[in-house]
């Protein structure tokens, strides 16, 4: 998967990227609502390789977020299948992560809302969906920006979070098809 915006480029993860996505996944500020929280070199790596194991199996992925003027890594974003722990099982989601200095520039905006017209024209999707922690109200405004929607029946427990950990509740919002409404 490789898409490109007017400031963007998303593209597959490359070797260069692992020092600077892992400085990302060890910021406790970026991470504050992930599960686990902050993430070492190693299972930042592992990340990266699951992300692209994904993408080759199934030809999208979540991908990195380079700035087209200068190639800075932004972070990462893209779309993927759901984990069990979502329920109803949707066919796709769209989901970020991005270095602190990359906030409130529109970075996430402008990537995301490739990545859902990707999912429209290229890949065909019924819809997309996303989901945070009830508590992430950052990126809860971003959905509903997107033009996602939120219904409280949809949402859930994420099982992968401890009972009782402020993470646990997740909200779950979800985006039709325009071509198929």
């Amino acid at each position: 998967m490789h898409l490109e915006t007017s400031r963007l480029l998303l593209r597959p993860w490359e070797d260069r990227d692992r020092a600077a996505f892992a400085a990302i996944n060890a910021d406790a500020e970026v991470r504050r609502y992930y599960f686990p929280s902050i993430l070492s070199r190693a299972q930042s790596d592992e990340l990266i390789d699951r992300c692209a194991e994904h993408l080759d199996l199934h030809g999208f992925g979540f991908v990195a977020v380079e700035r087209r003027e200068d190639g800075g890594l932004v972070g990462g974003l893209g779309l993927s299948k759901p984990g069990p722990e979502v329920p109803g099982a949707p066919e796709m989601e769209v989901g970020w992560i991005l270095g602190r200095p990359n906030w409130r520039r529109g970075y996430a905006f402008e990537a995301a809302s490739a990545c859902i017209a990707h999912a429209w024209s290229a890949l065909q999707a019924k819809e997309v969906v996303a989901y945070t922690s009830t508590i992430n109200t950052p990126s809860r405004q971003l959905m509903e920006k997107l033009g996602m929607t939120r219904s409280s029946a949809d949402d859930f427990e994420d099982a992968t979070v401890p009972v009782g950990d402020a993470l646990r509740p997740h909200v779950l919002y979800r985006m039709g098809n325009p071509a198929l409404r």
